[in-house]
């Protein structure tokens, strides 16, 4: 007996997918309807790019969407942030955090994103209040739950909402209704700041964090989609995407990064065989959801 679906009854769960998705968007506009005014952080990412948009679409000018640039921030993320909010008429404001004065940040323990986080939220706050707003949201998902996050609990001592996540919004359904927006964020790669790629316990600094910066470019501008150059000193991790990798072990390609990334300044450029993976160097840590 074949127990394969039926094309109608995968037609079917197509549908009921869709349903629940769309559910779930109407759920998030009637969240935003209740309220006066909104902040959004912004980063430009897959979920507040999205959350950006649908906040702008129910409440005009009244929702600011607001982008953090401090030196973790790649300027690929700022200029699509910037590009984004130019082309679907969001109320935009750029700040300038410094997360990076703060030796707790710079020390790179594991509570490494709560400092960061911290330094947002309480800028995001002073804008609040300046404006009269009362209604900060970030852009967790549904799919954060389970994740160590411990920028999550900054969130929650300034009040922060996580909207996205209040009405069951999951990273797929984020990414569906993103496309079908029109936004190009809808297949971005999932995104996270610069120093996420040193180890915890290492050193952050503005050095290595441009270093990542120029290494990660270098292997986007020769066509590799998913990249992650993890920052072990002098020694260069490459994960990329497993359908990506055996073209950069091609002998041509991996003598041209191996050249473009000792040019930068590492010494060793070696390639991860497990691939890309979500937050790998929480690896080495013991974690609990955050």
């Amino acid at each position: 007996m074949n127990d394969a679906p039926s094309a109608g009854g995968l037609d079917r769960t197509t549908f009921a997918a869709g349903s629940r998705r769309h559910e779930k968007a109407s759920a998030l506009n009637r969240l935003l309807e209740h309220l006066p005014a909104l902040i959004v952080a912004y980063s430009g990412g897959v979920d507040s790019a999205y959350l950006a948009w649908a906040a702008s679409r129910v409440l005009g000018d009244r929702a600011l969407c607001v982008t953090a640039d401090s030196p973790s921030y790649p300027e690929r993320h700022r200029q699509l942030a910037i590009r984004i909010a130019r082309d679907f008429g969001l109320n935009h404001q750029i700040i300038r955090t410094d997360e990076m004065s703060r030796p707790e940040y710079r020390a790179n323990g594991a509570d490494r994103c709560y400092f960061c986080k911290q330094e947002l939220y309480g800028q995001l706050t002073a804008i609040a209040r300046d404006r009269g707003i009362d209604a900060i949201s970030d852009g967790s998902n549904a799919d954060d739950r389970g994740d160590y996050r411990p920028g999550r609990q900054a969130a929650r001592e300034f009040g922060v909402l996580s909207l996205l996540d209040d009405v069951g919004l999951t990273k797929s359904d984020i990414r569906e209704l993103s496309r079908e927006a029109g936004l190009p964020t809808w297949d971005e790669p999932a995104s996270a700041c610069l120093s996420s790629r040193i180890p915890y316990f290492s050193e952050v600094t503005d050095e290595k964090l441009r270093a990542i910066e120029r290494a990660e470019q270098v292997l986007r501008d020769l066509g590799f989609r998913v990249c992650r150059v993890r920052h072990h000193d002098t020694l260069a991790r490459l994960e990329l995407g497993r359908d990506e990798m055996a073209r950069a072990l091609e002998p041509e390609m991996a003598d041209r990064i191996d050249r473009e990334l000792r040019a930068i300044g590492y010494r060793h450029v070696t390639l991860d065989l497990r691939g890309y993976r979500l937050g790998s160097l929480n690896e080495a840590l013991r974690l609990q959801p955050v």
